[in-house]
């Protein structure tokens, strides 16, 4: 079997089959054009988690411009008999037309942020719950990760290098998301080619056994790369690696990597060896099963930099933000799922950040239309801006690096504690009005 088409291709079939029976039912009974409102919400954030980071809202809009039923995807539904013929004409001509608010990338949210709102008729709206939740739970839930390792880095530069560790198109939606939250290169070259995302890497313990000896793979790269590159100097003796490093290269080589063992102690007595050797420039790059933990476990110790890739992109813990897309306005009339630990709140919310005057968040407020407007604070955020007015994207939309900064800023507007890597609730409340 081959591999599933690129997001980019195609996005009409990633629906799921329940929403093209909800979109045959209403078509059949008249309900599919009545004026709607739906809302993507988290009721909670990952067990312990102290806030989540929105990542994925510019991917969102360009799947939903691409959103279309090609023939051949027409012709596939007809022949499976998913839809019936009123069904499949409908679908042969459906574009999204409404519009959508929300919050941009890079912003923190929490339990009942309306992180999107997604207005226009039932039919068109309905469609797109899959495509908007598998993009939105997967790059919000690797960039809250990614933004919590890099917190713990402390300022020290994190590579993403999981590409090996998730799907192969999941990883460069994770690479874009990791970056967002701070990290500061790849070494996914799709993701450095569509996202202009700085790409690195060096070799792996392939290269270093296909050589006769370590000293002449190290020459092999230094002669191609530079002394500049970094050696991978863990595939025997660390010890001797780092001898024969420094005497190849030069006191010029520009780092080492060490890739397993415990790496806190091997890269205190790595520095000191480095220094002994005149080689006091060089850098310690660490790697292997790294998370935010054990990156903040290896703050005092002389590392330079961090390669991360199995817990960043499967989320360190939480593959998921959790998010929903629930309907919660009909008509103009609020309407609210009731079920049992999974009830919603009727009618659009709008949302703003409460602040100190010290800058310091103290509070998400979140309201309904008709439940009256909070009265303005000073220093009072709104969170929502429109993304989508009648299916086209507004001009000027936020960037991947002003996203960079927007959550730099909202990183250092928590509360000290909010910060913290052990389990708490989230860092501010929100207050539903």
């Amino acid at each position: 079997m081959g591999s599933p088409e690129p997001a980019t291709a195609s996005t009409a079939l990633l629906t799921d089959h329940y929403e093209l029976t909800m979109l045959g039912s209403a078509l059949a009974d008249g309900t599919h054009a009545r004026p709607c409102v739906f809302e993507v919400f988290a009721r909670r954030l990952p067990d312990g988690r102290r806030y989540g980071v929105v990542a994925g809202t510019a991917r969102v809009l360009d799947a939903i411009a691409d959103f279309r039923f090609t023939d051949a995807e027409l012709a596939q539904l007809e022949a499976t008999a998913v839809v019936d013929d009123a069904t499949l004409a409908w679908l042969a001509d459906y574009e999204f037309s409404g519009d959508i608010d929300g919050y941009p990338e890079g912003e923190l949210y929490f339990p009942g942020s309306p992180i999107l709102t997604v207005t226009g008729s039932f039919a068109e709206c309905v469609l797109l719950e899959t495509l908007v939740l598998s993009i939105l739970n997967h790059d919000s839930a690797i960039a809250s990760a990614a933004a919590r390792m890099s917190g713990a880095a402390h300022g020290r530069p994190i590579i993403e290098m999981g590409g090996r560790r998730t799907h192969e198109y999941a990883a460069v939606a994770a690479a874009r998301a990791a970056y967002l939250a701070g990290f500061a290169t790849t070494s996914n070259l799709e993701a450095g080619r569509r996202y202009g995302i700085p790409t690195r890497g060096t070799v792996a313990h392939a290269f270093m056994l296909l050589h006769d000896s370590e000293e002449a793979a190290f020459r092999a790269q230094v002669d191609k790369m530079g002394a500049d590159t970094t050696l991978l100097v863990d595939t025997y003796d660390i010890t001797a690696g780092i001898e024969t490093a420094v005497r190849v290269a030069g006191p010029e080589l520009g780092a080492i990597r060490i890739d397993s063992g415990d790496v806190g102690p091997l890269a205190r007595r790595a520095r000191e060896q480095l220094d002994s050797l005149g080689a006091k420039d060089t850098r310690i790059v660490v790697s292997g099963d790294l998370d935010e933990h054990a990156i903040a476990a290896l703050r005092a110790e002389p590392v330079d930099a961090y390669g991360v890739g199995t817990s960043v992109v499967t989320g360190s813990g939480a593959p998921t933000a959790g998010m929903v897309y629930k309907l919660v306005e009909v008509d103009g009339k609020p309407v609210a799922k009731r079920s049992a630990h999974k009830e919603s709140r009727g009618g659009r919310k709008s949302a703003l950040r409460r602040h100190r005057g010290t800058g310091t968040a103290v509070e998400e407020v979140v309201w309904a239309s008709g439940s009256g407007t909070p009265e303005p604070e000073t220093n009072d955020r709104p969170l929502q801006i429109p993304l989508l007015r009648a299916g086209r994207p507004e001009p000027d939309l936020p960037t991947l690096d002003d996203a960079r900064q927007r959550l730099r800023r909202g990183l250092v507007s928590l509360p000290w504690e909010g910060l913290k890597l052990s389990h708490g609730e989230p860092a501010i409340p929100t207050l539903f009005l």
